[in-house]
């Protein structure tokens, strides 16, 4: 024992400063180095890095089990699962009634959407709303030099295009068959070129009329000309379509592509009408739309038709739209959510004042708007910031997942000059949007008024927005344990080397205490536990 004592003096007298101050450098610059990684892992990816580690590599080692989220037989699921059934089976029951050969094109193009899958709690949407690529998109890229979308979102784009714009009889006409491969291609000039291959092979092929308008015009006004053409070439396709379809089932699936074909078309040309000014005509396009094919109900047209009446500032009409598509049984968004609580604040919000709502309390009118208010925060809690400008917008992507953050900003983009408008509706947003947390303080776990809000939206709108965007993130999440004990380990060390290089003789003194008595303590601490275990044994060999 006296040479082991001995070995430690001489070890630690033999230790300089020096040593000290490389030591605690050293651990200082490894520790900080840890701490940056985590920090920059949680930022991208919400959580932390040591963490996911341990419990999807250690805890399996150590005999772990992961706990799911929600379980299969969950109530959450079986309530979800009997929604979707009813969505199914209410269009199955709907489709022997329908006669009219613009519904029964667009009941089949649609049927495959439902059966391949159902109510998903991350289903990433297309944006009803979504902008222009080359009279928009590109022309933000040209002024400040970043891309608004992603890969991801512009992959789902053409995944879209595929669907809605081609069939398995393409082969019968050369000019879909360029189309075909332009819808496939990446590169934006190659399907430019593509796109002018196949007029020049037909001049009437609309499908190449849709791709020049979407991504060669660079403005509004020229993307309506070409619609324009692409509705003309639309219509004659179809006509000739509609007449074979009965032939073999190779010329229905043509029809339904016509059918596709022309649709887009129409709706394209009411959002130029729209940009452009002429509001009524887009609604009357909307509204036919929605009344030749009525299906339509899963692309959202409604929900343009929301935003042009809240232009023309014809309320009546908007609740109308609403009594039609607020509706239990069909799935909401933020539009519909949002809009039926700015109907409700806007008969209210002019007078309201919250010093004289605290003194005499709240009116039933007043009450109604704030239950719409916090009905339409617990679906998408992210608006709010964007309408009460506490978060700066971006341009909206193609793709939005709904309750998250990318339709959050779609909806604001388009909307939050509605809100404006009306006197006071912002103030009320303001005093009391807050509030509905108070009744959701488990939000992941139990909703209010909807089903708990989904864990995977923050994964799913970083592949949807730009990098430079600041994903919103809700719940707000804890700062990980690492971050902080790696920012203190840093700081700490840090500061030891810093002490060590200015009073080498004081610190190296208290070094060599702390490190002798700590060699010392071991020892021991072990004797004693000897000890005990000895007197253990003794004391079950005597009973």
């Amino acid at each position: 024992m006296a040479d082991s004592d001995g070995l430690v003096t001489v070890f630690l007298n033999s230790l300089t400063p020096r040593f000290y101050v490389a030591l605690t450098g050293t651990s200082s610059l490894i520790s900080g180095l840890i701490f940056i990684f985590e920090w920059w892992y949680f930022h991208k990816h919400g959580t932390s890095f040591i963490e996911q580690v341990s419990v999807s590599h250690l805890r399996p080692l150590m005999g772990g089990t992961e706990s799911s989220i929600s379980e299969p037989g969950s109530p959450s699921n079986n309530r979800e699962s009997e929604t979707s059934r009813q969505n199914l089976s209410g269009v199955a029951q709907s489709s022997p009634t329908l006669c009219n050969p613009w519904t029964v094109a667009c009941q089949a193009s649609l049927s495959l959407e439902f059966s391949k899958q159902e109510y998903q709690k991350c289903k990433v949407w297309r944006n009803p709303l979504n902008l222009f690529r080359g009279a928009e998109y590109r022309r933000y890229t040209w002024v400040t030099g970043k891309e608004p979308l992603t890969y991801y979102d512009m992959n789902l784009s053409a995944q879209d295009h595929q669907t809605f714009f081609t069939c398995d009889t393409d082969f019968l006409r050369p000019s879909d068959t360029v189309m075909q491969k332009a819808w496939r291609e990446r590169n934006p000039p190659a399907r430019i070129k593509a796109a002018y291959q196949a007029l020049e092979l037909n001049n009437d092929c609309a499908t190449a009329y849709v791709l020049l308008a979407e991504e060669e015009a660079t403005t509004i006004v020229d993307a309506e000309r070409l619609f324009k053409q692409a509705l003309k070439a639309g219509e004659t396709i179809y006509k000739r379509s509609q007449q074979c379809q009965h032939q073999s089932p190779q010329h229905e699936a043509q029809l339904r592509r016509d059918t596709n074909v022309l649709v887009y078309i129409k709706r394209r040309l009411a959002m130029c009408a729209r940009k452009l000014g002429r509001i009524r005509e887009a609604v009357k396009i909307m509204r036919d739309l929605m009344k030749e094919c009525p299906p339509l109900t899963m692309l959202n047209i409604h929900e343009n038709l929301l935003e042009s009446l809240l232009e023309l500032q014809a309320y009546a009409d908007v609740q109308a739209v609403l009594a039609k598509y607020d509706d239990i049984s069909l799935p909401k968004s933020a539009a519909i959510c949002y809009t039926a609580a700015l109907l409700k604040t806007r008969t209210v919000s002019d007078k309201f004042s919250p010093e004289t709502a605290s003194r005499r309390g709240l009116s039933t009118a007043e009450i109604n708007a704030v239950e719409a208010i916090h009905r339409a925060v617990e679906f998408n809690p992210h608006v709010p910031k964007y309408l009460l400008e506490m978060k700066s917008l971006i341009l909206p992507p193609e793709h939005i997942l709904k309750r998250g953050d990318s339709e959050a900003i779609a909806y604001a983009f388009f909307h939050l000059q509605h809100w404006k408008r009306i006197e006071g509706a912002l103030n009320l947003l303001q005093c009391t949007w807050e509030g509905t947390f108070r009744m959701i303080p488990y939000p992941l776990e139990k909703g209010h008024l909807f089903y708990p809000y989904p864990s995977c939206t923050e994964t799913a709108d970083r592949e949807l927005l730009p990098p430079f965007h600041h994903v919103s993130v809700y719940p707000k999440k804890e700062i990980p344990f690492f971050i902080h004990f790696t920012a203190g380990l840093c700081s700490s060390t840090a500061m030891i080397a810093f002490l060590t290089h200015q009073f080498p003789e004081i610190m190296g003194v208290f070094a060599k205490a702390v490190l002798g008595f700590s060699c010392l303590q071991a020892p021991s601490v072990s004797e004693q536990n000897t000890q005990d275990l000895k007197s253990e044994a003794l004391g079950l060999s005597s009973g």
